[in-house]
């Protein structure tokens, strides 16, 4: 079972401290609100962490703590700030941003792959995304703690930041007229956005983004798998490394 704080002055003393990276809180439909819930929603609000309402039944696996409908699920890693970031200096200037994310497995295999290529971060938003939980991290193999994990509140603020910071922001559509490996990675710092399966990147990211490139297609068919289009795009650009230091 992941990481988790139960009940809610556990849930509201762990708001206030700040200590503990929360990806979620858990409230049960079926509580009544009252002074010690409204704190709660009031203290995730200014810091920027989502709060779900969900059945009851969600509850069921942890029936057995004294959980009183509140539940805040924990990140087994602290975050990166975007700003910190920028500031710093990386042997690989090439971000990846994913949009979307659902699938646990999928995040932890695109955190391999990425470690793996040597991007230097990965950006998530902080809502309507998989966060960084136990799933992710085994499905990674250790890879979660070789790269910094970047969660804004905002992925068009965030790419507007990086435009402002001389970085290239490469998307992929799969109606685009460019191909991935037309673009030339290793002449820019570029930061390459992922969507969801069937959502895609969304059209604001779109409209901010230097290039669009898709992966071609033998056979018309379903996308391919969010981890395995990344691989195919992000070991192009070590490709494209490579052969400039022959």
């Amino acid at each position: 079972m992941e990481d988790i704080i139960f009940g809610k002055n556990a849930v509201t003393e762990a708001l206030i401290a700040g200590d503990r990276e929360i990806n979620k809180i858990l409230i049960s439909k079926s509580i009544h609100s009252d002074s010690k819930l409204n704190k709660i929603k009031d203290l995730a609000r200014e810091q920027g962490i989502v709060f779900q309402f969900v059945a009851k039944e969600k509850f069921l696996p942890y029936a057995e703590f004294n959980h009183q409908g509140v539940i805040a699920q924990i990140s087994p890693i602290q975050y990166k700030d975007l700003d910190e970031f920028l500031e710093e200096e990386h042997e690989n200037n090439a971000l990846v941003i994913l949009d979307g994310i659902e699938d646990s497995h999928n995040l932890g295999a695109i955190i391999r792959t990425c470690v793996c290529a040597g991007v230097s971060g990965i950006i998530i938003p902080s809502r309507r995304n998989v966060q960084v939980n136990a799933i992710v991290e085994k499905t990674s193999a250790g890879a979660i703690n070789h790269i910094p994990i970047i969660k804004v509140n905002s992925l068009v603020n965030a790419v507007q930041k990086l435009k402002n910071s001389d970085w290239w922001v490469v998307a992929t559509d799969a109606s685009a007229k460019d191909n991935y490996y037309d673009v030339k990675y290793n002449d820019m710092n570029f930061a390459l956005i992922m969507g969801a399966e069937h959502a895609g990147v969304s059209k604001s990211l779109l409209k901010l983004s230097d290039f669009i490139v898709k992966i071609p297609m033998l056979k018309e068919f379903n996308s391919l798998n969010v981890s395995n289009a990344l691989s195919a795009i992000i070991f192009e650009t070590v490709r494209q490394k490579l052969k400039n230091q022959i």
